[in-house]
């Protein structure tokens, strides 16, 4: 019986075999023969990025490349289908590739110099004396363009050309335009019985549309590199990506790679051996990737930045004051009551979009070698000596701490004695050192008004360095906010282990000059504004957050802990608690009444910017010596009576913090949509900026 199935069975695979190689085998030999099947990924479109009010700031867009296969051809098949494919680009005003080195009306070679040009004839075996134009149709002979006319064969050559030096097979193709119209897309299809191994391909490209609004956050996308590809590997990444693919780099497009990036597809073509597609089917869809929705505003966003630029300008011409080598920038402006960041800007700024294809080596060398660091940004990346700005934080302290009280006036009659040894002088109030005597008696609003160093020397004394420091932590300095960019600097809060590890002993003095912002306090702007924004709320906890949701492709909403569970692993966060101090009401009553007199009161710091400003706001002045180098500050935030918007900016090498108080009144401005044309002040008031030496 086994035997029997045996030869039941061979009987069965012998009658199939005579079915397919006899009675069908010219039939299936044809098909063979004219048919090739190539398997194609369809690139999934990158997510979009969008502004709080779905503004849209980064899109994908759908991009038509035209690419060539080996289609097995004879020569006048191939030339007729190259000069018809040209004409249609060239009639839409698209591009192709055209690496011929001779050009026509007149004939040129084109070669960096004779020796190259030598070295060309030989490899192609053209005589040494010939002329360009003789080598032009020696090359007509070679691929056996039948044409007279030399702008066609022209054509016909420059795509000839590149297919002997780029090359193309059967499965791998050549890529003739990367980015023709529609227009062109659909007139090609229209003719492609006529046309031989010529394919349009369908893929997304990034499109900045802002330029460079927002450039910092954002980010920008490119190809992948080996770093890259090591980072993922290292984070135990498993997404299998292409050579060709882009990903993040910086901001945004970095932090949420796995979510904006979405997942390719595939397809199936068929071909005739003579290039012609016959068909085409989806054999697994492309999935979009998700779409991040941010917290800022794109209007008060390019307030922000054009406010900035616009400012330095006049701090450099003198339009403010004395004129000063401003630098660069930064501006952030932060939701009070949530903690959502409205705007963050920073100057100098960059194209993220010329990084998608490929940055020319001359405009990337012009990014990383201008002294100013345009790739960086300062808001959230560079770290400055806040001063003024600070001493709300030892007001709180000193008050907090019982060493002072809203009552008491401490006497500002000059240096303050007993606390340097040695040669170094005694430090003083700013004001002693520009008119030679000290601010007299101030109680603590005062001193926050006139900014006087002397009252917070002393009271910075009375309490000492630890208490400084655990108000400065619990406002959130010395440690990272926790926004969702990948790249923040976490500042350092100037404390005796900081000391220590720089291998100094902590001194009297380093309290006195840790009180007023200097020493060894450094913050970025975006945590200053989180400080503050939290002393404009009276005191309560705050989380900075730059992104509003991400939204999948399917419409539905990623989740706040799956979110934040992301950024956490993303970017190496944890919960560190800090401790919970229940901060009077009397207490930060005090302070923002300081505060309030800074841009109020006629002998405040900033007096002359908000006199006649119809909305009311506290406010503190900066200015904080780096080396060589006084950054200017000015923190403010309205309306005063309930706080909703808090703006902090910095100019490096901007003297004064008075003059960058005019930057955070326009961004002002912007947000309550007083949409303002011009502003103009009084100069002629006289102007009391401060210094610290």
């Amino acid at each position: 019986m086994l035997t029997a199935i045996v030869y039941l069975m061979g009987i069965l695979i012998l009658m199939q075999l005579f079915n397919l190689q006899i009675v069908k085998g010219a039939e299936y030999r044809e098909n063979s023969n004219t048919k090739l099947t190539r398997v194609a990924t369809i690139e999934a479109a990158r997510g979009s990025i969008l502004d709080r009010s779905g503004n849209v700031l980064v899109s994908t867009e759908m991009e038509f490349s035209l690419e060539m296969y080996n289609a097995k051809t004879e020569d006048d098949q191939l030339n007729s289908s190259i000069l018809t494919m040209t004409n249609i680009l060239e009639s839409n005003g698209d591009t192709y590739v055209d690496p011929f080195p001779i050009s026509i009306d007149p004939f040129e070679f084109h070669f960096e110099n004779d020796e190259k040009l030598a070295e060309w004839k030989t490899k192609y075996k053209i005589p040494e004396t010939a002329s360009a134009e003789e080598a032009f149709y020696l090359f007509r002979d070679k691929y056996n363009i039948k044409s007279d006319n030399v702008k066609e064969i022209r054509q016909i050559l420059a795509i000839r050309y590149a297919i002997s030096t780029i090359g193309y097979s059967t499965t791998r193709s050549m890529e003739i335009s990367d980015n023709i119209s529609r227009t062109s897309a659909v007139q090609l299809q229209e003719n492609s019985q006529s046309l031989t191994g010529v394919n349009i391909v369908v893929e997304p490209t990034r499109i900045y549309h802002q330029g460079t609004l927002a450039s910092h956050i954002i980010g920008y996308a490119s190809r992948i590199s080996k770093a890259n590809q090591e980072e993922f590997a290292k984070r135990g990444d498993t997404y299998e990506y292409d050579v060709a693919d882009k990903v993040g780099q910086t901001g945004i497009e970095k932090t949420f790679e796995e979510y904006l990036r979405g997942e390719d597809g595939e397809k199936q073509i068929d071909m005739s051996v003579d290039g012609t597609v016959t068909g085409e089917y989806i054999s697994k869809e492309a999935i979009g990737g998700a779409n991040i929705v941010l917290t800022i505003d794109a209007n008060l966003q390019r307030i922000a930045e054009e406010s900035l630029e616009r400012n330095i300008e006049r701090i450099r011409n003198g339009e403010l004051g004395d004129p000063a080598p401003a630098e660069g920038g930064a501006a952030v402006a932060i939701n009070v009551k949530t903690g959502e960041v409205l705007a963050m800007a920073s100057y100098p700024d960059y194209e993220p979009g010329l990084f998608y294809n490929g940055i020319s080596t001359q405009k990337y060398n012009e990014y990383k070698d201008n002294p100013y660091h345009p790739l960086s940004s300062k808001a959230m990346q560079g770290s400055y000596a806040p001063g003024s700005i600070f001493k709300m934080i030892t007001a709180i302290a000193a008050l907090e701490s019982g060493v002072t009280n809203s009552r008491e006036k401490i006497n500002d009659n000059g240096p303050y004695y007993g606390i340097v040894t040695g040669e170094t002088d005694d430090p003083a109030c700013w004001y002693y050192n520009d008119y030679g005597r000290g601010h007299g008696p101030l109680n603590i609003a005062q001193a926050i008004q006139k900014s006087c160093n002397y009252f917070f020397f002393e009271v910075s004394q009375r309490m000492g360095i630890e208490n400084i420091e655990k108000y400065a932590r619990y406002f959130g300095l010395g440690g990272k906010t926790g926004i969702e960019i990948v790249g923040e600097n976490s500042g350092t809060l100037a404390t005796r282990e900081v000391a220590k590890r720089k291998g100094e002993v902590w001194s009297a003095a380093q309290t006195a000059y840790a009180s007023i912002g200097q020493g060894f306090n450094s913050f970025t702007p975006l945590q200053m504004c989180k400080y503050l924004a939290m002393v404009a709320n009276g005191g309560n906890k705050l989380d900075v957050s730059i992104v509003k949701s991400v939204i999948k492709s399917n419409g539905t909403q990623v989740s706040k802990n799956e979110i934040d569970e992301f950024i956490n692993n993303k970017l190496g966060l944890t919960n560190e608690e800090t401790e919970a101090l229940d901060i009077s009401d009397d207490t930060m009553h005090t302070v923002l009444e300081g505060m309030r007199s800074v841009t109020e009161g006629e002998g405040g710091t900033a007096y002359t910017t908000f006199k006649d400003f119809s909305i009311s706001v506290g406010g503190k002045t900066g200015s904080a010596e780096a080396g060589r180098r006084t950054d200017g500050w000015f923190a403010g935030f309205a309306p005063y009576e309930d706080p909703e918007i808090a703006v902090v900016v910095m100019v490096e090498n901007g003297h004064h913090g008075f003059y960058t108080a005019e930057i955070v009144k326009e961004i002002i401005y912007e947000y309550f949509g007083m949409n303002v044309v011009s502003v103009t002040e009084d100069m002629s008031a006289s102007v009391e900026t401060e210094s610290f030496r």
